[in-house]
């Protein structure tokens, strides 16, 4: 299965389908017209709780993300002839003075940061995810729309929704050989965000621009030792200066309380 097209069962709607179009009024005539759609509520409909304390785990591109590549180090970003350019011209210093040093945790990368999260419901349809690098605040609004004139941010509009909710099975290890299958709900959290701020996908000048959107995919999972892990699939895509859109996979383990949880301003190197 890609992480791009997650399994997604097939809607109720698409089921009836038929019906409607051999009987078209047939609500209507019965029970008068179609009733406003009830309000959302997320937190009461979330098939997995993301709330907590999570750490990132990175056990992979260590050089990009532990420590600021030197400039021009762009190996794996998709870039086109612009964003090379744009890379190539680097430079920290003018960052900071333009006041501009969290160019760098903005939504298209901030979860790829050696950080901690801290992940809340504010209310029943916004989930809130705390950095503590970079002391960012990210809120994905469930039901929500983009403010048609929103002045774009680090961290944009994030519209969010749960998807795929068909079971699956689980095939645990256990002690003297494979554990059984067993069915477990599936569901996974899809957040596409827009209304960026021009940011960098790498702290080394790695860019993306204004017209960029972002798509992830949250999920989690509990191994047999009781660990449990959050696995998000990122995809951005940028038509002004990617080729193609660039996809990582960032994971993060939970953690009891807030111990480690250390939260600092955004640095431009």
């Amino acid at each position: 299965m890609s992480p791009t097209t997650p399994r997604r069962t097939a809607p109720l709607t698409a089921l009836l389908a038929p019906l409607c179009l051999t009987a078209p009024s047939l609500g209507v005539a019965q029970f008068g017209a179609a009733p406003p759609p009830r309000p959302v509520d997320a937190r009461a409909a979330a098939p997995q709780d993301f709330t907590g304390y999570w750490v990132a785990v990175v056990t992979e591109d260590w050089r990009f993300r532990m420590v600021t590549p030197d400039k021009g180090d762009f190996a794996g970003v998709p870039l086109n002839a612009e964003g090379r350019r744009i890379a190539d011209e680097w430079d920290p210093k003018r960052d900071e003075a333009n006041g501009d040093q969290c160019r760098s945790y903005g939504a298209a990368v901030i979860m790829r940061v050696p950080e901690r999260l801290h992940i809340t419901w504010t209310d029943d349809n916004t989930l809130r995810v705390e950095t503590d690098a970079g002391e960012q605040v990210r809120l994905l609004h469930f039901g929500g729309t983009p403010p048609p004139a929103a002045t774009p941010s680090w961290q944009g509009y994030s519209v969010a929704d749960w998807e795929g909710r068909s079971p699956r099975t689980f095939i645990g290890a256990v002690r003297g050989g494979l554990g059984s299958a067993r069915p477990a709900p599936e569901g996974y959290l899809k957040v596409v965000t827009t209304q960026l701020r021009p940011g960098y996908l790498r702290k080394n000048g790695v860019p993306y621009g204004p017209k960029t959107s972002v798509l992830e995919y949250f999920d989690s999972f509990k191994e047999p030792n009781g660990d449990r892990w959050l696995v998000v699939t990122t995809v951005v895509t940028d038509p002004e200066y990617l080729a193609q859109p660039f996809v990582t996979s960032s994971h993060f383990k939970k953690i009891p309380d807030a111990s480690g949880w250390h939260p600092t301003p955004c640095e431009a190197q």
